[in-house]
């Protein structure tokens, strides 16, 4: 088999679209299909470079379960607990809860049917192996395709060692690359006899034979094959002991190795140093100097990139390289060996911490977008900086800084789970600079209370205040106030919240803060002002941090802004009004993935919806955002005026509708998922629930004003 075709686009999943031909392994792919056909755990394993990914990735394309196939790699992941991280990336879930990513991957997983290739588990083999496991345990629909040098050793595990490609295949494949190298090169009486010995000497593994097709833009394969024998013994990495196979992959990573100049050798195991893609400039400043001038960077990555000792690949963020995991591991040793790993790692680090204050900065401006979807490619990377500051003895307070400075990633792009992780893990750590770790106490409060989980963050933010106040640091007191304020808005306590926001609010302006934390600080002091009547100076304050954003082009907190005057619009009996400034606010906290701002939009959505008199769709709607409240936090805080907008659409609609007709929309309501959920309340074109009801029309619509004041404490959403 000889294919290049790519994965469907239109199935749900994330699989890699395969950019150059599939060599061989028919057998093998029909063998995968029917193992898969018969456990629901089947391993793919073998040596590095033997073409495992490849071939799983190819076996997944093929299979079409019901809620697609999903890949996600591990080679970056370091940390066993990252793991269920890594999944939750890949899965594409957000999260904003205090719950742990396990549960949420039980409860995500639970009722689906789909496929989970894991990649590159094995310096993690203990954690996957517990972790898959019990999700295979309690989600029946999964079925996962692991892909490793060694089984994980889970009960009813199906083993599927891959060999290297035979003679005639490897072949093959050497052919097919060196076209892609030299226009024209074919397989043929003058060269047939050298590329079968070559691939024969090369064991058929396909890492190898691709990095010697790599070489023909400069030697024959009769010179590659007369310079085999010379290197392989020179380069070989393993014991006498070591299989031959191991010897065989090292020999050829190491030969091309030897083939490099002094310069693309040294580019080589600095590289080693990035997780994940990695952009030129990133490359310029932590791979240049001592022995590699900035200037001559660019060309002696592309002769890397011509070798194929990186890959090419676009990201949202721009074109990015990437160095696959075994060629990254040898480099890794080749910088160990010179003395150099620790000062690179520290330059690494450097460079990802000044990323990381830029996207900051630059957070509160018309690029939130290209910040967002920045941090987002970056995001090994930035874990490995975190990691190694929060671990370097003398550099925690970076860590510390730099876990503090993503707080715009962590809240307003739904990683509030993984960024607390980073935070709780820099406070708990000593450091000599005060102003890092006050930092990290803020921003923790913060994710805390959007969690719900209201004692932490009085504590994280009680210690930030005492510590600012012995320090006397104006700007971690602000923030430390007005993030208690917003802790006393979601508790109830309108009176303390409009107190300490105004004071904040005063802080900020007295040591020139301007940012989306505090326009922030405006919108929370508004919703305060309309939670105790005063509608007038809530639109006041919001309609300001309008103007503040356009003149800025921020609009992450301009969501908020527009969900407040959108609840003075419902409040005030014009729901037309209302719907406009919602629609708005919604497609904003949806682009940045802000759970948050999208469910807090729905449940309003779903009380404009059911006073324009069509309370079988406000009822699904409320259903839909019940669905998305246990990925954020706590049901409209626990509190008792987030909960108004709520219990004064479910009473109208349960009247209309009567008491079953309402459930079963609620219930259809909670089959949608999060896009589903997003253009049903947008009223995009879109599939409809499995079962919902029609909504019926031309009821008259309520014209009754919602309370501003609180009706019960708890704000448990229903259905």
């Amino acid at each position: 088999m000889r294919a290049s075709e790519c994965s469907d686009r239109s199935a749900p999943g994330n699989l890699p679209l395969e950019l150059n031909a599939f060599v061989g392994r028919t057998a093998e792919l029909a063998q995968l299909a029917e193992a898969l056909g018969q456990a629901r755990l089947v391993t793919v394993t073998g040596m590095g470079g033997v073409g495992k990914s490849r071939l799983a990735a190819r076996a997944a394309a093929h299979i079409r379960p019901r809620d697609g196939s999903w890949r996600v790699e591990l080679a970056s992941v370091h940390d066993p607990h990252l793991v269920a991280y890594a999944l939750v990336e890949a899965l594409a879930l957000t999260d904003h809860t205090s719950r742990p990513p396990r549960a949420l991957l039980l409860d995500h997983l639970a009722e689906r049917q789909l496929l989970l290739v894991v990649d590159g588990f094995e310096h993690l083999v203990v954690a996957c192996a517990a972790l898959l496991g019990e999700l295979l345990r309690h989600a029946p629909g999964l079925r996962v395709l692991a892909v490793g040098r060694r089984p994980l050793e889970v009960e009813g595990e199906l083993r599927f060692p891959l060999a290297p490609l035979p003679e005639r295949e490897a072949a093959e494949l050497f052919t097919d690359r060196a076209a892609a190298r030299v226009p024209g090169f074919a397989l043929d009486d003058g060269n047939r006899a050298d590329v079968l010995e070559l691939c024969r000497r090369l064991d058929g593994i396909p890492l190898a034979v691709e990095l010697a097709a790599g070489r023909l833009s400069a030697l024959s394969p009769g010179q590659l094959l007369s310079r085999l024998d010379d290197r392989f013994r020179l380069l070989t990495g393993g014991g006498r002991d070591a299989l031959p196979r191991h010897q065989t992959l090292r020999t050829a990573i190491g030969w091309s190795h030897e083939l490099c100049t002094p310069e693309e050798r040294l580019l080589w195991s600095r590289l080693s140093v990035f997780a994940g893609p990695f952009d030129l400039e990133a490359v310029e400043y932590v791979c240049s100097g001592a022995g590699l001038h900035a200037d001559d960077v660019l060309d002696v990555l592309g002769e890397l990139l011509a070798q194929s000792v990186l890959a090419r690949e676009e990201t949202a963020a721009g074109l990015r390289y990437r160095m696959l995991d075994t060629v990254r591991a040898y480099g890794a040793d080749w910088l160990v060996a010179a003395g150099d790993a620790s000062r690179l790692r520290r330059r690494h680090r450097d460079w990802y911490m000044g990323l990381a204050t830029w996207c900051e900065l630059d957070w509160f401006s018309p690029r939130q977008g290209e910040v967002a979807a920045r941090v987002e490619t970056e995001l090994p990377n930035l874990r490995c900086a975190l990691e190694y500051s929060l671990t370097e003895p003398g550099e925690t307070h970076l860590g510390q800084y730099l876990a503090g400075s993503l707080w715009f990633y962590w809240v307003g792009c739904g990683r509030l789970t993984e960024g607390r992780h980073w935070l709780e893990r820099g406070v708990e750590l000593d450091s000599d600079r005060d102003q890092s770790r006050l930092k990290a106490l803020w921003v923790l409060g913060y994710v805390a209370i959007l969690q719900g989980d209201m004692a932490s963050a009085l504590t994280a933010l009680e210690e930030c205040r005492e510590e600012a106040e012995r320090t006397d640091n104006p700007t971690a007191i602000a923030y430390a106030e007005h993030r208690t304020g917003c802790l006393a808005l979601v508790g109830d306590d309108m009176a303390r919240a409009e107190t300490l926001l105004r004071s904040a609010l005063d802080r900020y302006h007295a040591i020139g803060e301007l940012n989306s934390n505090v326009l922030m600080a405006q919108v929370e002091l508004a919703m305060a002002l309309a939670f105790r009547g005063d509608l007038p100076g809530a639109v006041r304050l919001c309609e300001d941090v309008r103007r503040v954003c356009e003149d800025h082009g921020e609009r992450w907190a301009l969501a908020y802004a527009l969900y407040v005057l959108a609840y003075e619009a419902q409040t005030a009996g014009d729901p037309g009004r209302a719907r406009g400034l919602l629609e708005q606010s919604l497609d904003i906290g949806h682009a940045f993935h802000d759970l948050l701002g999208t469910v807090l939009a729905i449940e309003l959505l779903a009380l404009v919806t059911e006073a324009e008199g069509d309370p079988a769709e406000a009822a699904l709607l409320q259903g839909a955002a019940a669905r998305l409240w246990p990925s954020v936090g706590l049901p409209l805080f626990g509190s008792a005026y987030y909960n108004v907008p709520h219990e004064r659409c479910e009473a109208g609609a349960r009247r209309r509708l009567g008491d079953d007709r309402y459930e079963e929309c609620v219930r259809a309501g909670s089959r949608l998922g999060r896009e589903a959920a997003v253009a049903r309340a947008l009223r995009r074109p879109g599939p409809r629930p499995l079962g919902a009801v029609p909504s019926p029309r031309g009821l008259p619509p309520d014209t009754r004003k919602p309370a501003v004041s609180p009706t019960s404490k708890g704000g448990e959403t229903t259905g």
